[in-house]
């Protein structure tokens, strides 16, 4: 496990570097490929060694090699960021995978596909979010489509296809609890909350019903707490817009990786509490 977990993390590296490049230009509408990585400052484009994850902004001394302005650290913390959550995730999933049969063991690597294209894709909709509020289309559509095709695939190798019917059930559900929502608030939920509810249903159900209630239930809760604590602090107006996307995110990973942990604790909770009063 430990070479794929490597492997994961340098994968995870580069894709990081890429997301920046996403990040900046995507809300700019501006082509992800072309021209290549330049300087903001004095336009020299940046040379393929000065361009490695994380080692290049620290050999640089964050500083850019022509003109010495500074490069942010954004970049390497995304990449840093994505790297980690990519041997995360990893560790997390393959400790679980079946090893036998192949058909499964596929499948269960294509979950973890499925996982890490939800990480990369969330990193990036999480800071555009929270820096525009917005989140755009052309990161959330194709993100639903590639968790889509990739748990159809699973569930074809595996033959489990009920995780399939849940998700696909709890995807639709949340993506229309969310639209009423956009309705009913106007201005308080986006209908990129509404598409980016999407990937999120379908990931979420594919983990089971625990997963999906504390994946939803929680982005309000985490949501809430952070926008309380900002009108406490005042660095937020009372007509202040927070953006969603990033706490529709974290919550569904804490739905993904401790759903079934979390809900059974309540149960158990809920359970003493029922005796104590009897």
């Amino acid at each position: 496990m430990g070479f794929l977990l490597a492997i994961l993390g340098v994968l995870g590296a580069l894709i990081g570097s890429f997301l920046n490049v996403v990040i900046h230009r995507v809300p700019e509408g501006r082509s992800v490929v072309r021209p290549g990585s330049s300087c903001p400052s004095c336009g020299h484009q940046v040379r393929w060694f000065d361009n490695v994850p994380i080692v290049s902004w620290l050999v640089l001394r964050g500083r850019c090699r022509d003109c010495g302005a500074r490069i942010s650290a954004q970049y390497p913390i995304i990449e840093a960021a994505t790297a980690a959550g990519f041997v995360l995730v990893g560790w997390w999933w393959l400790s679980g995978v079946r090893l036998s049969p192949t058909s499964v063991l596929i499948g269960d690597l294509l979950i973890l596909v499925a996982l890490c294209w939800f990480l990369a894709a969330g990193i990036a909709l999480a800071v555009i979010d929270a820096r525009v509020q917005r989140l755009p289309d052309v990161i959330v559509l194709p993100t639903a489509s590639v968790v889509a095709v990739i748990l159809v695939i699973a569930a074809a190798l595996t033959g489990e296809w009920m995780p399939l019917v849940t998700a696909v059930g709890a995807a639709v559900v949340l993506a229309l609890f969310y639209l009423i929502l956009a309705f009913a608030v106007p201005g308080g939920m986006g209908f990129g909350d509404v598409k980016l509810a999407l990937p999120i249903g379908l990931l979420l159900g594919w983990f089971g019903i625990p997963s999906v209630l504390i994946g939803a239930f929680g982005a309000f809760v985490l949501g809430g707490v952070y926008g309380i604590i900002l009108m406490m602090l005042r660095r937020r107006g009372a007509k202040g817009r927070m953006a969603f996307g990033p706490w529709m995110i974290l919550a569904a990973w804490v739905g993904i990786i401790a759903g079934d942990w979390i809900a059974d604790g309540y149960l158990r909770l809920i359970g003493m509490s029922t005796e104590g009063v009897m």
